[in-house]
């Protein structure tokens, strides 16, 4: 059994995903960050970043408790764990890890940097919602390319970068001016993989 610590965002929403697709049975804890759960001392034992999302699988290593934070770890230990959406080995293992890492580490966090910047102040910071929007289109046309000529990130099989991306596509893009508009090839990858039945659970467990 695993225990998920989650939130009502786009990386809550990858880790309930990644959950539904590998089929593990979890219980849902979600954390009311307007009353400081993600602070509270019982969870920084979990986190000690004190952000959500954040697992703990009952049956780790070893057959002992382990917790996992960070959404690419997340989903890279559900996926080592079950053998499923990260291949072995190949062409197609590199490039899942390759736009896996790019949602984590510039998709993700340039969303996140319009919302700081253009949303959660009082006043807008109009450098910083240039900054992050321009980065932000900029990983979608890189995706959008990317998928004009597969049908999903690692090629023809659906990975972890799927499961890590589709939040945000869905959830976060609308923060930026037109958001998925101009990218059909986009648009057609988010239909595919918002029919799974599992994303569609998943999706409903993190809202």
């Amino acid at each position: 059994m695993i225990d998920l610590y989650t939130v009502k965002t786009a990386n809550g929403q990858r880790a309930s995903i990644v959950l539904e697709e590998a089929g593990l049975a979890y219980d849902v804890h979600m954390l009311d960050l307007t009353k400081g759960a993600h602070q509270a001392p019982a969870f920084l034992k979990i986190n000690p970043l004190g952000m959500g999302p954040a697992i703990t699988d009952r049956d780790g290593p070893d057959g002992k408790p382990i917790h996992v934070f960070e959404t690419l770890a997340i989903c890279t230990y559900i996926a080592e764990k079950t053998g499923k959406f990260l291949p072995a080995a190949g062409v197609a293992r590199v490039e899942a890890q390759k736009w896996a890492t790019m949602v984590a580490a510039d998709l993700g966090p340039s969303f996140a940097g319009v919302f700081y910047m253009g949303i959660s102040p009082p006043e807008p910071v109009p450098y910083g919602v240039d900054l992050f929007q321009g980065r932000a289109k900029r990983f979608l046309k890189a995706m959008d390319d990317r998928l004009a000529q597969n049908e999903f990130l690692a090629g023809s099989v659906y990975t972890i970068a799927d499961i890590l991306a589709y939040p945000s596509a869905t959830t976060s893009a609308p923060r930026v001016p037109g958001g998925i508009d101009d990218f059909a090839n986009i648009q057609r990858w988010v239909s595919t993989v918002g029919a799974r039945p599992a994303v569609k659970k998943g999706m409903a467990a993190s809202a």
